[in-house]
Parts: structure tokens; C-alpha cells; sequence
């Protein structure tokens, strides 16, 4: 087994191994993972972050050792939480930049460094982490500084980014991991019974006429949502679903709310 690591700030994900195929999610700087095969000039790989497989460039692969991997694996690895954020190598003048949700590992404090194999990295943006006293608002926070974020499919950054990416990237930047995809999330936590009993930093799920989950949002305070649709936007919420208050009618239509912290 071969194993590699993000050294990019965005590497694409496909759904088969051709440019030409769809992108289906991102892997953002530092994350890791395992290569399950090759294709001509593709690998297939396992996301250790949330389990999602899919095609990479290998060129764009930049690979570690076993023992590094099984450290990374171990490893309470913080994450950068402004939109961009500029990290410096040791070895060179240039500067590098990454993306909020992007995941700095065996960092530092200290020092403000942190290390990929033998490359060393000082990065001096915000790591703050959230305490669980106000993990509902810093939730909210977070995702609010994703507002106008436009639409990407399989995107997980602040320039592009669909509903499922938003809600797990949102939950990745205040240390909470849930799945990649809308119906792998909603089979998590406890189910709300009613929308007036939910907490900002609720989940709300959405579905097609066949009830499957085509749609994901965080709930906020004051009967709103934000969600990934068209772009990152707040709307209104009750019962029936979405309210667009723009075009004046509901766009989604709510399945089931989740609380999952």
C-alpha cells in the first residue's frame, strides 16, 4: 500500500480517472491518504479525513511513507480558519497559500510550525479552536463567512463549494468530522422533532419526490437557514422547507433536522 499526502492548496477528485470526468470533492492541503490503485496516471484514493474514494492526477500526489501516514492517522492535526491563509516554507522565499479548512499537521504553537516528511512550514494565520460552551456560535461564525461562496459541485472552499462540502467543511473548522456526502450526514445524531425545538448548528436535511436526501443546510437563530444553492445564502425556514423570500416560493423541502453536537 502507497500513501500520499495534499502538498497542493486544492487537489480535484474525480468520479473515474480522465480530466474529463466529474469532480466529485476536493482534498485540501494537508489531508491524507491511501492509494488503492493506479491508471494510467491516476490513483485512486481513500480519504482518511471522511473515507471518500475517487481519482487524483498523480501528479499531484505527493507521497509519504507508511510510518508518516500511521503518525498523521494518530495526530490531532489543527485547521486554518481564515478564508486564506499564507504559509511559508523553510526552503524557499515564496510564500503558499490555503484555503480555510485546510489541516496543518504536527503543528507547533510554539513555534508556529509545522512539518510534511522533512519540509518545514511556518504558518502565523488563526488556529483558534472552539470550546463547547459556544460551539452552537462559533458554528453560526463559521458559516457566515462562507455568504456568496458561489456554488461548485464536489467544491469545499471559499470559492466554490456545494451544500454537502459547506456543512462538513463548517463542522470540520470547529474539530467535528462528519461525512462528505448529504446522505451519509443525515444518518447522523439525534433527530429534532419539531423545527421550533432546533439549535442553531442543527442540521436540515432535504429531499426529492422519491425522499431521497438531495440537500443539506445549518440551521441559525431566527427561523434561518444557510445553505449551498446558487451560491452560499441565508433563507427562511419552517416546516414545509427553504423559503426563498427573493423569488417568493419554497425551493426545498425539509425532510428531517438532525442535532448531531
Amino acid at each position: 500500500m502507497e500513501y500520499g499526502i495534499a502538498y497542493l492548496s486544492i487537489i480535484p477528485v474525480r468520479n473515474e480517472p480522465t480530466d474529463k470526468s466529474e469532480m466529485v470533492t476536493q482534498i485540501l492541503f494537508g489531508e491524507y491518504f491511501s492509494i488503492l490503485e493506479k491508471n494510467n496516471g491516476w490513483c485512486l484514493v481513500h480519504l482518511f479525513y471522511d473515507d471518500y474514494e475517487g481519482w487524483i492526477d498523480e501528479k499531484m500526489c505527493y507521497y509519504i511513507t507508511s510510518t508518516i501516514y500511521k503518525k498523521l492517522c494518530l495526530d490531532s492535526s489543527f485547521v486554518s480558519h481564515e478564508t486564506v491563509n499564507v504559509i511559508q516554507r523553510a526552503k524557499k522565499e515564496t510564500p503558499f497559500m490555503i484555503v480555510s479548512g485546510s489541516t496543518l499537521p504536527f503543528y507547533n504553537s510554539e513555534n508556529k510550525s509545522f512539518n510534511i516528511d522533512d519540509e518545514q512550514f511556518y504558518f502565523y494565520g488563526d488556529i483558534s479552536e472552539s470550546k463547547e460552551d459556544d460551539i452552537r456560535s462559533a458554528i453560526e461564525d463559521s458559516a457566515l463567512n462562507y455568504v456568496d461562496t458561489p456554488y461548485l459541485w464536489g467544491g469545499r472552499t471559499p470559492f466554490g463549494i456545494d451544500c454537502s462540502g459547506f456543512t462538513q467543511i463548517v463542522y470540520k473548522l470547529n474539530g467535528i468530522k462528519i461525512p462528505r456526502d448529504a446522505s451519509k450526514q443525515v444518518e447522523l445524531g439525534k433527530e429534532v422533532s419539531f423545527i421550533e425545538k432546533s439549535k442553531p448548528g442543527d442540521l436540515a436535511f432535504f429531499d426529492d419526490e422519491e425522499g431521497n436526501i438531495i440537500h443539506v443546510g445549518v440551521i441559525l437563530n431566527g427561523k434561518k437557514i444557510i445553505h449551498a444553492s446558487g451560491k452560499v445564502r441565508v433563507d427562511l425556514i419552517d416546516h414545509q422547507g427553504i423559503f426563498n423570500n427573493e423569488i417568493k416560493k419554497y425551493t426545498h423541502r425539509l425532510r428531517v433536522i438532525k442535532q448531531i453536537l
